[in-house]
């Protein structure tokens, strides 16, 4: 699943190629993934040139001359195609053509990412917010009893922090994943605030400069401990890994529990 970071590129790279481009044309794949009907989605931005594109949590947001504004969200699977090639790629969900012959195409094989016409606002502060600061999370996490991972990955909580990152932050703040919310003192929430914006910061520096132009996928060969083929964290300590369901948590001895 594309994260915080990978969404971050992928706007900044959509928006140096798609910025001022025209809609000539949309094509809706299914309409189950809109929240509208696709007459009213084309009514809406046919004609419109893109002047803003940006991310806000795990979405990516097109922003139109007319201020509607159109969301995607890659899910669990999702790419994203940009092409001039008129053939369309399998399991589409929706294409927006430009005049000039560019074509974004939003794919997903278990059909699971979705668009969304002029979505709502949400309060919920993005993880590279300055809102998210250490007195964020004395406040938010002082009645949270839940292990810090499952808070750092409660969307409703703090928006765009996924399974990886969550490892990454935790690892660099020295704070086990398994550590309930509420009984972390207040210094370390401090070093997990540096942490939350460091490790995200670093990781958009990352992947840009490694692959450039990137606009669907993950990279993730850069990653301190949540990696499948390290064995050992930067200061030599073995990586362990818990499995839970699907999910997989990485993190080492040198991580302190709070309970």
């Amino acid at each position: 699943m594309p994260e915080l970071p990978d969404l971050e590129v992928f706007s900044r790279n959509l928006s140096t190629k798609l910025k001022n481009k025209q809609v000539k044309e949309v094509l809706v794949g299914s309409t189950k993934k809109l929240n509208v009907s696709a007459e009213e989605l084309q009514k809406a931005i046919v004609g419109q040139k893109i002047v803003k594109i940006y991310r806000d949590g795990k979405e990516l947001y097109f922003e139109f001359e007319n201020k509607t504004v159109l969301s995607m969200h890659m899910m669990l699977n999702g790419e994203l195609h940009l092409s001039k090639d008129e053939e369309t790629p399998k399991y589409a969900i929706l294409r927006l053509i430009f005049k000039g012959g560019n074509i974004l195409t939003l794919t997903d094989f278990r059909g699971l990412a979705h668009a969304t016409l002029n979505p709502e606002a949400d309060d919920t502060p993005d993880a590279l917010s300055r809102i998210v600061d250490a007195h964020f999370f004395e406040t938010t996490l002082a009645s949270k009893k839940g292990a810090i991972k499952n808070i750092l990955l409660d969307q409703h909580v703090i928006r765009g922090i996924g399974n990886a990152y969550a490892d990454e932050i935790l690892w660099e703040a020295g704070i086990s994943p398994f550590s309930a919310a509420n009984k972390i003192p207040v210094p370390k929430l401090k070093s997990l605030a540096k942490a939350v914006r460091h490790v995200l910061d670093n990781a958009v520096k990352q992947i840009s400069s490694s692959r450039p132009g990137l606009i669907s996928g993950e990279m993730r060969d850069f990653l301190k401990i949540h990696h499948p083929k390290k064995t050992h964290s930067p200061s030599g300590v073995p990586i362990l890994m818990k499995k839970t369901g699907a999910r997989k948590t990485y993190y080492t001895d040198e991580q302190e529990t709070y309970k």
